[in-house]
């Protein structure tokens, strides 16, 4: 019996039919509600973040969403439905629908005695599988780009057997049982007649090529593991938790078939000063009671430097000053955002006996016709108690 699993399109919470956009929205609310930088030691969401990763990774393919979309996971899992035996959920972040087989080769496989006929995809090409990494910015990293070195340890193509796995001097044979296809066709009487299946040949595990001497090197798989340095370029204005991909960088691909590639999902480290909502930075500005009261000239902190700023007088807690174009450049480049300024008034503490009496005298001298809020609001008291 096939193993139940989760629509792809209900993993990213939209509906089928969704444009690319919408895809992409999804998956980066996603991304930053169940990052695992953001969640850390919490086991449940570091699977959800695997399973949003992989869904994306399918609905983000035109080919592979194509795929689902006509026939659902047998579409882009061939073994899906083998069983104890098949692969079975998303597999983690390297994803799945690398399977170097279309669905000519599945259901040819599962009906080659009806006329179909397997093909021999198995001896083809395969695309190599991608890899996912994350890496810390810097909020001002985030804000205006710049270019990380990170370190990616993948397959690459043996330099010895040149991807053969043969030994160096010796090349592979062809595989005399499947005479190089790949497969083997079977029949099965019944009683309802003959029925015939494709399977992979056992004796050069569907291959069609048999190593008698293996490169010394890489054992005979024809890939060996290495790490590499790679910088990879960070635009202006990426947001947490989204994803670079650099093409052609991940893990080789397996006869003659193309590279993966390394995505890079980023996690910016919190600022001590700025705070972020989308492409608009927030910054809490402390002033004095006498600045609130008397207006003064003050020095806001920006990202691009410091900006002057005539603070009127009479200025009250929790007024916002907006500064236009003073925010983040959009990752697409269209724009930039603002910075808005949360004005807060700071109450003095400690005060000696001095201070004290002087600021009651202060009081005395303003009654209340100084305070426009304290006043109104009494004035409401007395007549909701009328």
């Amino acid at each position: 019996m096939s193993e139940e699993r989760r629509d792809l399109y209900e993993v990213l919470e939209i509906q089928k039919g969704a444009s690319d956009e919408e895809i992409k929205k999804a998956y980066r609310k996603l991304a930053k509600k169940y990052h695992p930088d953001l969640n850390p030691g919490d086991k449940t969401a570091e699977a959800k973040m695997k399973e949003v990763n992989a869904a994306y990774e399918v609905l983000s393919d035109k080919e592979k969403k194509s795929r689902y979309d006509q026939y659902g996971w047998a579409g882009i899992d061939p073994n899906y439905g083998a069983g104890a035996g098949g692969a079975g959920g998303f597999g983690g972040f390297g994803g799945f629908g690398d399977f170097g087989m279309d669905l000519g080769d599945i259901f040819g496989s599962m009906f080659g005695g009806f006329g179909g006929g397997g093909s021999a995809r198995s001896t083809g090409p395969v695309r190599g599988s991608n890899i996912n990494m994350n890496i810390q910015l810097t909020f001002e990293e985030a804000a205006f780009g710049c270019e990380k070195e990170i370190t990616v340890t993948r397959t690459e193509s043996c330099p010895d057997c040149n991807g053969s796995g043969a030994k160096k001097g010796t090349s592979a044979e062809t595989c005399p049982h499947c005479k190089g296809s790949g497969q083997v066709r079977t029949q099965q009487r019944t009683a309802f007649g003959v029925f015939q299946s494709t399977a992979p040949c056992r004796n050069c595990g569907g291959t069609g090529k048999i190593i008698k001497e293996p490169c010394d090197k890489c054992n005979g798989n024809g890939t060996v593991r290495k790490s590499r340095k790679l910088k990879v370029k960070i635009p202006a204005g990426i947001d947490n938790g989204q994803t670079i991909s650099v093409r052609g960088e991940g893990n080789s691909g397996l006869r003659g078939g193309n590279a993966g590639d390394v995505y890079v999902t980023v996690s910016i480290k919190p600022h001590k000063v700025f705070r972020r909502d989308g492409n608009d930075v927030i910054i809490d500005m402390p002033i004095s009671f006498v600045q609130a009261a008397l207006g003064d000239e003050i020095i806001i902190p920006t990202l691009e430097g410091k900006f002057k700023f005539d603070l009127p007088e009479g200025t009250q807690t929790g007024r916002i000053v907006r500064l236009k174009g003073q925010g983040i450049k959009s990752v697409n480049g269209w724009g930039k955002g603002d910075m808005y300024v949360n004005i807060i008034v700071e109450t003095p503490q400690n005060l000696n006996k001095k201070q004290k009496e002087m600021l009651r005298e202060f009081e005395k001298a303003c009654g209340d016709s100084q305070y426009k809020e304290k006043k109104g609001f009494f004035d409401k008291v007395k007549d909701f108690l009328k």
